[in-house]
């Protein structure tokens, strides 16, 4: 009963009543944090999990990269190669091999680059099954090869996915170079009479859902010490800790650092102002360094 004589409630009533409305909105309140501490509680183990499921297919998915790297090549007189495979925990996907063809005066050397290592599976099972076809097939140009992959990469190729590749053939009878590229691989050829370094250039872009094709095949000479450099965007996309990236420009730098030494000399000085670059920086993708140095322009004929 109201204490004033109008009938409504006193101060001290209103007060009171305000108070349980209060308790009231509170006890909802505390009711709907508790679900939701119980939701987001199912959602970070859930969360949990999955990074965990994650983590695991990352790491076996790399460790199997490293274990299909090669690691022997082929003795081909005349040429030495020096090789480096550094593996990224952000991304993965390289791929890269020394193979002699069935004419043994010829020898192929394809580097590929893959968005992912679903990407850089699917690549590598194509490769395989081709890899007859690239021995048996030892007239097709470069191009007709890559065309090839396409036709079986497309099909399974979903969302954002891509892959460069690099595919060469040397014919040691004549000492010269017939490649084909798509994407982001990077060739380089370094000059050992004149010590210049030519990019080796095509326009292709990486495989992809959108690939059109249009591969065209580009023949170089090869002379005496000199240098095929190819490296995988790994290398010039490594992040210094002001977020530049570490470039062609210094690729081309570190190149010409060390002209006179050997290819393994060579190899590790890229790694090494790669490394020095980022400064413990961990690489956004995976880094490989091919180099082939010409020693000598020797053909071995076969006894018949």
């Amino acid at each position: 009963m109201s204490d004033k004589p109008d009938g409504k409630p006193s101060d001290t009533e209103a007060m009171a009543a305000r108070i349980r409305e209060l308790e009231t909105e509170l006890a909802d309140r505390e009711r709907d944090l508790a679900v939701f501490r119980e939701e987001l509680g199912k959602a970070n183990t859930q969360l949990e999990r999955f990074i965990k499921q994650i983590g695991n297919e990352l790491k076996m998915a790399s460790t199997i990269q490293k274990a299909l790297v090669p690691t022997e090549f082929p003795n081909i007189p005349g040429f030495e190669f020096s090789t480096k495979f550094v593996p990224s925990p952000v991304s993965g996907g390289d791929y890269f091999d020394i193979f002699e063809h069935e004419d043994r005066f010829r020898f192929g050397i394809v580097l590929a680059s893959s968005s992912g290592y679903s990407m850089s599976a699917l690549f590598l099972s194509v490769l395989l099954r081709m890899t007859g076809q690239l021995e048996a097939r030892k007239g097709t140009p470069p191009n007709q090869i890559l065309e090839l992959m396409a036709k079986e990469l497309l099909p399974n190729i979903h969302g954002n996915e891509s892959a460069s590749v690099f595919y060469g053939v040397i014919d040691r009878r004549g000492f010269d170079m017939t490649f084909a590229g798509c994407g982001r691989v990077i060739g380089l050829l370094y000059s050992y009479t004149n010590s210049k370094v030519q990019r080796l250039e095509w326009s292709t872009p990486a495989f992809s859902k959108d690939f059109k094709g249009g591969i065209e095949s580009t023949t170089v000479s090869l002379n005496p010490r000199d240098r095929l450099i190819l490296v995988t965007e790994g290398v010039v996309r490594a992040l210094n800790p002001k977020g530049e990236e570490f470039g062609e420009e210094r690729l081309y730098k570190a190149i010409l650092a060390a002209p006179r030494l050997g290819v393994h000399d060579l190899r590790n000085e890229i790694l090494y102002q790669v490394e020095r670059f980022a400064a413990g920086r961990d690489l956004p993708n995976d880094a490989t360094v091919v180099v082939t140095e010409v020693k000598d322009r020797v053909i071995k004929l076969a006894k018949t």
